[in-house]
């Protein structure tokens, strides 16, 4: 969440950056200015409650060494009373600070000054593209139809066992998940990250430290029994790792990699656009994560951009990159890219990798800081991307590299798959 220094003391600012995100926050600005207002004005009383309770603590020991009795009896009464004072502020700044910080996680993440105005995906930039689109003969089939003939992804059966969404992998299909997992986990720890297998469940502290709850609680899977919510991404447990952490400024920036099973609900999705792999509620993905300075933290927001072009690449797909206007971009983003690749028999893009800054945000919710080298405590900035996606990447290989004799295997993955052709 923001901080509550930069809302009081720049809510102009607050307000007209978070219209670029179509947020109006002046209402909810005042509100939380007034609350502050009401619980700095009960700590001020308390403080100078306290600083009276102590004088007069100090003089009823001296008043009935004098044999003034009344005096000091008169001195307790004060006390007493005094002391059922400060506990009706204690009670008036613990009410402000709760109704304060309810509508605090309520205000989503400040836009980046460089985040283009925009309602929505059409709105978004390319700033960079790359790759050759292929030019498929007029009979070339859509990845769920090249499922079902090379039987390597069965979406009925998964509907049997589960329902939509949840597809059953099968023979080279099974081969070419995991050469694709091991293939991005390979290239992520020969950038420098450090892997990481998190649980696959999480609790409501570490879905409200990522700021997945509560603004997207009705997208998570809840096991209500245990109170425990399945990981829409492992951005959840790999950066609540950090969660209540104080680091050192010369460790950063820290960089994590994981490879998870993802489970979104997807709620409302439906038609054309979510056929076969394109919108699933279980998927694989490996993701990245960096913990770094605020000085330091969009310089790494670009190298992980240059990382995860670099495997799209060696994929061999058509790629671009958006920057995400302020009608597409996430509740606690300040700027992402996302990357998409190209879907030849689809004719759209796909979505396969976000890669977004969210400055001190997440952090303020995790209490995630360093020590800086003149030992004063500050804020991290978070950064995460996927690297990548597994659902549409397949897709779009499947797609792209069908040939009369089969599928082909991009050059980079064959030593993973341990094959060049599905047939």
């Amino acid at each position: 969440m923001l901080t509550l220094k930069v809302i009081t003391e720049q809510p102009e600012e607050v307000i007209r950056r978070l219209a670029v995100k179509h947020f109006d926050a002046k209402e909810i600005i005042a509100k939380i200015t007034e609350l502050d207002k009401q619980r700095r004005n009960s700590q001020s009383e308390l403080d100078s409650n306290l600083a009276e309770l102590n004088k007069i603590s100090r003089t009823i020991g001296q008043l009935m060494q004098q044999g003034k009795k009344e005096e000091a009896a008169a001195a307790r009464d004060r006390v007493a009373e005094m002391k059922d004072g400060n506990k009706r502020l204690e009670e008036a700044k613990a009410t402000a600070e709760e109704e304060m910080h309810k509508l605090l996680v309520l205000i989503p993440n400040m836009p980046h000054e460089s985040v283009p105005e925009g309602k929505g995906a059409e709105d978004n930039v390319v700033v960079k593209d790359g790759g050759i689109i292929p030019e498929l003969p007029a009979d070339a089939l859509p990845h769920w139809e090249l499922c079902k003939k090379y039987d390597i992804i069965d979406f009925e059966l998964g509907v049997k066992i589960s329902g939509a969404g949840f597809p059953v992998y099968k023979g080279y299909g099974c081969r070419l998940q995991r050469a694709l997992i091991n293939f991005f986990l390979d290239n992520a720890r020969e950038a420098g990250y450090l892997e990481i297998e998190p649980p696959y469940v999480v609790n409501a502290d570490s879905g409200y430290g990522t700021g997945q709850l509560p603004d997207k609680e009705g997208q998570m899977y809840h096991c209500e029994v245990d109170d425990l919510y399945l990981i829409p991404t492992a951005e959840v447990p790999v950066t609540n790792i950090y969660r209540d952490v104080i680091l050192n400024e010369n460790d950063l920036p820290l960089k994590n990699c994981a490879y998870s099973a993802c489970f979104r609900r997807e709620a409302g999705s439906y038609g054309k656009d979510v056929r076969g792999l394109n919108r699933l509620h279980q998927f694989d993905k490996v993701e990245i994560v960096r913990i770094d300075t605020p000085q330091h933290s969009y310089q790494s927001l670009q190298e992980m951009c240059d990382y995860v072009q670099t495997l799209v690449e060696k994929l061999e797909l058509p790629w671009h990159i958006l920057r995400l206007c302020g009608g597409d971009i996430s509740f606690t983003s300040a700027l992402t890219y996302d990357f998409e690749v190209y879907s030849a028999a689809q004719k759209r893009w796909l979505e396969v990798s976000s890669v977004s800054n969210f400055e001190s945000y997440q952090a303020n919710r995790l209490k995630c800081r360093y020590r800086d080298n003149d030992k004063k405590v500050q804020l991290c900035h978070t950064l995460n991307g996927s690297a990548l996606a597994l659902p549409r990447i397949v897709a779009a290989l499947l797609e792209n590299n069908q040939t009369p004799e089969g599928i082909r295997i991009p050059k980079a993955l064959v030593p993973y798959t341990g094959f060049d052709l599905i047939k």
